[in-house]
């Protein structure tokens, strides 16, 4: 068996472990970096987010050329749903961006390992591959596996009827009624995705309300523009159990409640992918909920082991990931660098999106924190007017007393990019008159964040009821 040495092994080609080999590459390390899949880019790129946006971009289409164009004036005649082209479309994107990887990868000079890392002793990594094993040496190994859909209780998924987002990714026809359960960022995706395709989507969620974690005057705002969609929720219900017979499924929930469906998708959150690693050779106990420990530096219990994204703690999000990845590297290279868990974004790409960036008005109110908010309305917006999209609005939260910016929270067309803006402003201290003194063009959509930040201060231009 052939042995050879790297300053950095990367296990873990997702959004985490590629980005980092690359840094490392470009600081003039020598890398490797292990993942078991084809190709590279993790669960993100093959099996999450870019799939699921592809299809969210290609249903949207598909709703708009059927009920969305007669006000601009375009009348479309009968409109056919080619979804196998659409899903060859969806892999095309995914296989031109995993090609890209590996040709980052070639520029950079990191050695691609297909197999299955795990860690032997400190600083040494053994890969099981199609052609056998190979030990590598290393002096810092960087753990990137991400996560995985987690299970539900009572609930044995098949891979066919009932499955996970990777299932509901890839139906080979639109199912007749999708039960979707759980009612956080995943399952309102992909529900929203078939909905508009066609399906009936029945939402079951335990909590008594939509995308936990979230502004939840905008998530009950959001769950309102759904149920206009044609989706249906049931909250504060708690699934018991899923049985299949003869193509049917039934749904078993709050006792005796019973709901038929021809497919189900389980959607109630992801847990970290730790499972065997040889964490226990170098000593790493993963915690309850599976995610490896680390210090601010990333750093694991043994000498030598760091790890990023999923499989620590935080939300499971890509750009968290790569983010963490980069600062990680840079630490390693003596490079000033840190993570500000304050001002990473989230997004639901739903239609309307859903964008936020720090504090919401829930967790303010816990912390004692005294605040003022700005709201405006998109219905005041000539942009959101032109798009004939005036459903939603944009928040801001600041400090009561420094008038600094704490959270801001938008639902409506494009949230995903507008969230950048706050984002930044965030990261650099802004309070709401900073932002509000910031010239927006016009028209566009990001001169809502400057209206609700002078709605702070009861000040908003074109909303006057908010003074």
């Amino acid at each position: 068996m052939t042995q050879d040495a790297y300053d950095l092994t990367v296990i873990g080609g997702g959004p985490g472990g590629y980005v980092a080999a690359i840094r490392a590459a470009q600081l003039g390390m020598s890398v490797a970096c292990i993942d078991e899949h084809a190709q590279l880019g993790g669960t993100c790129l093959r099996v999450g987010c870019i799939p699921s946006k592809a299809l969210l971009e290609s249903s949207r289409h598909y709703d708009q050329a059927r009920h969305g164009l007669a006000p601009h004036g375009v009348v479309v005649g009968d409109v056919r749903l080619d979804l196998t082209a659409m899903h060859q479309r969806k892999s095309q994107i995914v296989k031109k961006l995993a090609g890209g990887i590996d040709g980052l990868f070639k520029q950079a000079t990191v050695t691609r390992l297909q197999g299955r890392g795990r860690l032997t002793a400190p600083g040494r990594v053994l890969v099981a591959g199609r052609d056998g094993e190979r030990a590598l040496a290393a002096k810092h190994v960087l753990i990137a596996t991400g996560s995985r859909p987690a299970p539900l209780a009572g609930v044995a998924l098949d891979g066919d009827r009932i499955g996970t987002s990777t299932e509901a990714l890839a139906y080979s026809a639109v199912p007749k009624h999708l039960v979707v359960i759980g009612a956080g960022y995943i399952g309102l995706e992909l529900g929203s995705v078939w909905s508009r395709l066609g399906a009936k989507v029945t939402v079951l969620e335990a909590l008594d309300r939509i995308l936990p974690g979230m502004d939840l005057d905008l998530a009950r705002n959001a769950q309102q523009l759904f149920e206009k969609q044609g989706i249906s929720f049931q909250l504060g219900v708690r699934v018991e159990s899923v049985t299949v017979a003869k193509g049917k499924c039934t749904v078993r929930y709050s006792g005796a409640e019973t709901l038929a469906c021809s497919r189900v998708l389980v959607a109630v959150g992801r847990v970290a992918n730790t499972e065997d690693l040889g964490l226990e050779t170098v000593g790493i106990s993963p915690n309850e909920r599976g995610e490896i420990p680390v210090g601010d530096n990333f750093a694991t219990s043994a000498p030598g082991v760091y790890a990023v994204g999923d499989c620590i703690r935080g939300p499971n999000l890509a750009h968290k990931a790569s983010h963490e990845a980069l600062t990680c590297i840079d630490m390693l290279a003596g490079r000033q660098a840190q993570v500000n868990y304050d001002t990473i974004p989230g997004v639901v790409y739903t239609h309307p999106e859903i964008a936020s960036v720090g504090r919401t008005e829930q967790q303010l109110q816990e912390a004692g924190r005294e605040y003022r908010s700005g709201v405006f309305s998109l219905q005041a917006s000539g942009r959101a007017r032109t798009l004939g999209e005036t459903d939603g609005s944009v928040k801001i939260l600041a400090d009561a007393h420094t008038d600094r910016i704490l959270g801001v929270h938008i639902l409506g067309p494009h949230a995903g990019d507008m969230i950048a803006e706050a984002t930044a402003a965030m990261e650099f201290g802004a309070s709401a008159e900073d932002l509000a003194h910031v010239c927006h063009a016009h028209p566009t959509l990001a001169e809502s964040l400057g209206e609700a930040a002078l709605a702070v201060h009861r000040r908003a231009i074109h909303l006057p009821a908010a003074r």
